[in-house]
């Protein structure tokens, strides 16, 4: 099993599915965590599919398509669970193969794509649940420990350079391109990775959570291995 190290005031591992979905964000409590040692070969599901994009959504009837040995039966049948049990639950969970994300070209001084810390946000109550199946897993980045971007002097400068607005105008401006979602780490931050295996609910920005928004990254993908991820 992957060793997860994290900061026990923000996060919460529980060993059972009923757990994991019934307990609230409070206080500084914004990641919780289904701990668990995964068995099956989830590299073989990733081989055999069809992925002619860079992500390609793998639905149950492709699932059920693809010939595997037996450890990648193994592995599949835990994916069909976790889909059963995440719909019951009122989810809508979709299962991913990435080979990359797309990288935010437009604003190279500031990039707001997701391989930058930030936190996600919506107009309604919900909750980002992820958990990385095979490559390289996500990070969480304790809220203590980062730094809103845009409260960065030199960064506030010169997005304020960039912008021909008024100053009225100027923080619209930011919300508008997502600038105010993106974070950086202070000095000697401690990062954590949300390992293999492990289903995980975080926190996100939408009106009257009681909690901070969960502070999180896409990982750089390993050169030749895409991931396997469900996300909703």
């Amino acid at each position: 099993m992957n060793n997860l190290s994290f900061d026990k005031n923000q996060t919460r591992c529980f060993t059972n599915f009923n757990e994991f979905m019934s307990t609230p964000f409070q206080r500084d409590l914004n990641a919780i965590c289904w701990k668990r040692e995964l068995k099956g070969n989830f590299s073989e599901i990733v081989k055999k599919a069809e992925t002619q994009e860079n992500i390609t959504v793998l639905d149950e009837e492709e699932l059920l398509k693809l010939e595997l040995g037996e450890q990648g039966q193994l592995a599949r049948n835990i994916l069909l669970n976790d889909l059963l049990l995440l719909k019951e639950y009122g989810a809508s969970p979709t299962l991913n193969i990435i080979k990359y994300y797309e990288r935010d070209e437009k604003h190279p001084f500031f990039p707001t794509d997701v391989y930058s810390f930030h936190v996600d946000r919506s107009p309604i109550p919900t909750e980002t649940i992820l958990c990385t199946y095979y490559g390289a897993s996500s990070d969480i980045l304790p809220n203590s420990q980062a730094e809103q971007k845009i409260l960065v002097p030199k960064i506030r400068e010169e997005l304020k350079n960039q912008f021909t607005g008024t100053d009225d105008e100027f923080e619209s401006y930011l919300i508008d391109n997502f600038f105010d979602l993106h974070y950086q780490t202070k000095p000697n931050a401690q990062i954590i990775n949300l390992g293999l295996g492990h289903l995980w609910k975080l926190s996100v920005d939408h009106p009257n959570n009681p909690v901070l928004p969960c502070i999180h990254r896409a990982p750089e993908e390993k050169t030749g291995e895409s991931r396997l991820l469900l996300i909703c």
